[in-house]
């Protein structure tokens, strides 16, 4: 069933005809064609709407709209009237009426304002249920999620956090990627030496060497002194090479045969130096896709890539965005010393409905935003970016008004190819897990020439 609706209207007929109507679309509804009645069932109701017409011989809709939100204020009225005056709306809104809708009733828009109403009780209720604190199955250090691909990532952190296996961390930039390998670390023997990490990506080539490896004195023009390599700094730890995806071909042989030796040679010196370090790696780029390309050497990932974790964009995640706004929320407020301390569920709605191509990174930034400019104990929507308030998901359309212009099944696929990974960002991988087929196939598509360019 898609939701409970309690309807009421003093005619019988228009009961049933609700009933039945309502009914065929998936909803359980409750009539009644007394308010007295109604009222006296709403405050144990389990109903997620209250549809009531505006006049009634016992009570107005009006009055028993404000008796409901002022008993249930988790279920939101829409109120029913003939009379479909602007004087009349706001009176029903005044009154705490969530919607109305006038007489004679469509029922295709009834059933869209149903469907609006129904998914703003449950946004409330899962609020409210956000509303208390994190329960420990929620999260896993500083990773928070109920959904059932965050709960399968803990378990894999617990399982191979232990071991000293390599493991290369895969996902969208702003997924959280060095939170898990942090994870990693703290929940393994190494716990108690440093976690040491790089952005490969950051570092200019001819100083990745140096900055990994270390160096001796004399060895270049500013080399005044011996240096320790980062290797070495996380003796006894982990180090994570964050940004591996973009680690130069010319030091991939290097680097290769440190972590096959345990050994490295600082940058100068013809001395071997043993380290004892678990290697982790990050990366948001497809590295089977480079390997295929020639920008990667093939041996080095299958060094790095013993044991792969993906984690998901922020959009597959469901509720969990609002877990984490909230958690954020509170974050800020504290830090910013702010009497805010939820938000409402039209924010929720917003929330839920914006593709965060930024993914958690995104969400921490619109919270910060939104924090710091609201006025009042709970967001409202306005305080959200202007991007996000007025998001609607894009579409793939294909114009049929000329025939001549119609494209071919080959031209149709291989646009619709392109819009699948510019909707993710250009994650080869999540967009073949999408199309349902393997990244070599996907590769082998994306090497085609677009048709729709052919003259």
């Amino acid at each position: 069933m898609k939701g409970h609706i309690l309807v009421i209207d003093d005619e019988r007929s228009m009961v049933d005809l609700l009933q039945t109507d309502l009914g065929l679309r998936g909803y359980r509804v409750s009539g009644f064609t007394s308010a007295t009645a109604a009222l006296e069932a709403i405050p144990t109701t389990d109903a997620q709407v209250v549809l009531t017409d505006l006049h009634m011989p016992d009570f107005n809709g009006l009055q028993l709209c404000e008796r409901v939100v002022a008993n249930r204020p988790d279920i939101p009225v829409v109120v029913m009237t003939a009379f479909g005056s602007m004087e009349t709306a706001i009176e029903a809104i005044r009154a705490g009426a969530w919607d109305f809708v006038t007489k004679p009733v469509e029922m295709e828009l009834l059933a869209v304002v149903m469907d609006r109403a129904v998914q703003h009780q449950n946004l409330q209720e899962e609020v409210r249920r956000l509303s208390d604190k994190l329960q420990p199955a929620d999260s896993f250090e500083a990773l928070i999620g109920t959904s059932s691909v965050m709960q399968k990532l803990f378990i894999q952190i617990r399982k191979i956090a232990p071991t000293n296996a390599n493991v290369l961390i895969t996902g969208e930039s702003g997924t959280g990627k060095e939170l898990v390998a942090q994870a990693i670390h703290r929940h393994s023997a190494r716990k108690d030496g440093p976690f040491v990490a790089i952005n490969c990506a950051a570092i200019p080539e001819n100083l990745l060497e140096s900055e990994l490896f270390g160096h001796a004195k004399g060895s270049f023009t500013d080399a005044r002194t011996d240096r320790k390599g980062l290797f070495q700094q996380a003796q006894g730890g982990t180090l994570l090479l964050d940004e591996i995806g973009d680690f130069p071909l010319s030091l991939q042989a290097k680097l290769l045969r440190a972590m096959e030796q345990r050994t490295v040679r600082p940058v100068g010196c013809d001395k071997e130096n043993p380290f004892d370090a678990r290697i982790l790696t990050a990366t948001n780029r497809d590295l089977e896709v480079a390997v295929e390309a020639g920008r990667y050497r093939e041996d080095f990932y299958f060094r790095i890539n013993v044991i792969q974790l993906e984690l998901p964009p922020l959009r597959a995640r469901g509720t969990d965005i609002l877990l984490i706004a909230r958690n954020l929320l509170q974050s800020f407020a504290r830090e910013m010393n702010k009497n805010v301390n939820d938000f409402l569920p039209s924010v929720a709605e917003r929330l839920l409905n914006y593709d965060w191509p930024g993914n958690v990174r995104e969400l921490r930034n619109v919270m910060e935003r939104a924090v710091a400019l609201t006025e009042f104990e709970k967001l409202i929507v306005d305080d959200l970016p202007e991007r996000i308030r007025d998001y609607r998901p894009s579409t793939f359309h294909i114009d049929t008004s000329n025939p001549a212009e119609l494209q071919t099944l080959a031209e149709v696929e291989q646009r619709y190819i392109r819009r699948v990974l510019e909707s993710v960002q250009g994650n080869r991988t999540e967009a073949a897990r999408i199309l349902g087929v393997d990244r070599k196939t996907l590769y082998r598509h994306l090497k085609q020439p677009d048709a729709s360019t052919k003259q």
